[in-house]
């Protein structure tokens, strides 16, 4: 498990990909040997957070108990899953659909209109998902923090829904592997899939954190104020 004694550079070494959570932390490069605690202390987020983020991030079978939830600073928490929000629907989702539309401008005919009709309605899907979460869930969790109990409505996320989403992102790129001709932009179609796997990697990690901490943390503040 990661610690905060940690060097920020030596947690990384061990998952990369929690590079990619650094800007969601408000946390930039270029922190040289020091450890999280330090580059957490420098840029207002508590360490602790961080951490827990970090290892329910990298470690699938990571399982915090209420004690430790209740022991962590939390008040970052939705502004970092809005954070990882943003990183989607304004970096990695435009991203994919300018490669997208430019393979699929190549190819033409019915499989130019399947790729882009189906991305179309995976976005949309996706942002209306997150924009339920940013609508109720979290301002609820907001609430709860200050210490209000408001009404006690189901949360709009849930396992299947995120479990949905990322089938979708596998069904397009078995489309992409079985149905566009391999002549057609070989190498921009091979970006186009790494890109889907990592976007469905980082969103199954997503959805991860709100199951393992989001909700629980949720429900141990409503069992709180009780």
């Amino acid at each position: 498990m990661f610690t905060p004694k940690m060097k920020l550079a030596d947690l990384i070494a061990a998952n990369h990909n929690i590079i990619l959570l650094l800007p969601r932390f408000g946390i930039p490069l270029g922190f040289g040997e020091k450890s999280v605690r330090d580059v957490c202390s420098a840029h207002n987020v508590p360490a602790d957070f961080m951490v827990l983020i970090c290892n329910v991030y990298t470690y699938d079978d990571y399982l915090p108990d209420i004690k430790q939830l209740a022991a962590t600073d939390m008040r970052p928490l939705a502004t970092y899953l809005k954070e990882s929000h943003r990183y989607y629907t304004l970096e990695r989702l435009p991203h994919i659909e300018e490669h997208l539309h430019h393979i699929a401008d190549r190819i033409g005919g019915r499989y130019e209109q399947i790729l882009k009709q189906f991305y179309a309605d995976f976005r949309n899907e996706i942002e209306a998902h997150f924009q339920c979460e940013e609508q109720y869930d979290f301002p609820r969790l907001l609430s709860l923090q200050e210490g209000i109990k408001g009404k006690s409505i189901a949360m709009s996320h849930s396992q299947k829904s995120h479990g949905g989403l990322v089938d979708k992102l596998n069904d397009l790129t078995q489309i992409v592997y079985k149905y566009l001709p391999g002549n057609v932009l070989p190498e921009e179609t091979m970006e186009l899939v790494f890109d889907i796997l990592q976007l469905s990697a980082d969103i199954q990690k997503h959805a991860l954190i709100e199951e393992k901490i989001l909700i629980p943390y949720v429900n141990y503040l409503e069992r709180s104020l009780k």
